[in-house]
């Protein structure tokens, strides 16, 4: 059955109903039928649809108000309990939904599964849909409301609108949707490096890398457990490290330092007393001589006496002479 709207503001089936679901009992009694035919047409043509000038508009009007006659209660109650009835679950697929409540208000109103009305179903189900995604936003704490209806694809704008949210906070959580969405890319190619090693071996790559524990669980399934171990034998392998490192520098520091001066032989001891005399003819600046000395392998700890205590280095010299 084809439809002429006109200029009406939705589907011509659907505003029918809606007439008709307004009107008492005695508006279907056989003495009245006629009349209650003539007001809803005039009343549809002022609404901008060509009703009562159009024969197959007004078929149809007939046929609605027959049908509301004999089953004895308006379609548009009983679609709208059957919408209502509908969860987020039921919605998942909007066609597959449309098609179940399609059939079981078909059974008393077979003109509902006309094909001209299947359009416009499947938009109030979408409708209904939005609705029920809005509603389960708007119980979400934080950012999780926009989140999730990002997540389904709702447009920025009714978004926007339906949580009260700015521009600028739509902006704020899209833009941190996308660094995670970017830290989950670049988390997949570190384990694409690591594919044919152990947990632990991709577990320490990602530490090295500065995923953190949360995303290693989630992105890679290596259980907690084998993180920490990871991260503990990290932690002890560094500390091992660095024992080297500071004995390795104190080894050096002490070979450049040089001996003692209780380790140094007279003899020795007479050889550096001399060099460090030269030196000293050369400047008198202590960070000059003891830049030279350094150069000259000479041991600190005589330098250190000879800048600071000239006395004791004179000392020094008298009893290594004998």
């Amino acid at each position: 059955m084809t439809e002429n709207t006109g200029t009406g503001p939705g589907p011509l089936w659907l505003s029918m109903e809606e007439k008709i679901a307004g009107l008492s009992s005695s508006d279907f009694e056989s003495i009245n039928t006629e009349r209650t035919i003539q007001r809803l047409a005039a009343e549809l043509d002022e609404a901008g649809y060509n009703v009562s000038r159009h024969g197959g508009n007004m078929l149809q009007l007939r046929g609605a108000i027959a049908d509301r006659a004999e089953v004895g209660r308006p379609l548009l109650t009983e679609f709208n309990n059957a919408l209502s009835a509908l969860t987020l679950d039921d919605l998942m697929n909007v066609r597959s939904a449309a098609v179940e409540l399609v059939r079981n208000v078909g059974e008393a109103w077979p003109r509902i599964k006309d094909v001209d009305r299947r359009t416009h179903i499947l938009e109030i189900m979408e409708e209904k849909r939005l609705d029920l995604l809005i509603a389960k936003a708007k119980d979400m704490a934080d950012d999780l409301g926009i989140r999730f209806l990002i997540a389904e694809q709702i447009q920025s704008e009714t978004i926007i609108g339906a949580l009260s949210i700015t521009e600028a906070k739509y902006g704020e959580v899209t833009a941190a949707i996308e660094a995670e969405q970017a830290e989950i890319a670049r988390v997949e190619h570190l384990l694409e490096e690591v594919a044919d090693q152990n947990a632990e071996a991709r577990a320490r790559h990602l530490i090295t890398n500065d995923v953190t524990d949360e995303s290693i669980v989630e992105l890679a399934g290596i259980d907690k457990a084998v993180i920490d171990g990871a991260r503990n034998a990290m932690a002890e392998e560094m500390q091992e490290k660095q024992r080297l490192a500071e004995e390795a520098a104190a080894a050096k520091k002490a070979a450049a330092e040089g001996p003692s001066l209780d380790a140094i032989p007279p003899d020795e001891l007479l050889e550096h007393i001399e060099a460090i005399r030269e030196i000293m003819e050369f400047s008198d600046q202590e960070d000059e001589i003891r830049q030279m000395c350094e150069q000259s392998n000479l041991p600190s700890s005589l330098v250190d006496v000879a800048v600071s205590d000239p006395a004791k280095f004179d000392e020094l010299e008298k009893n290594a002479e004998g």
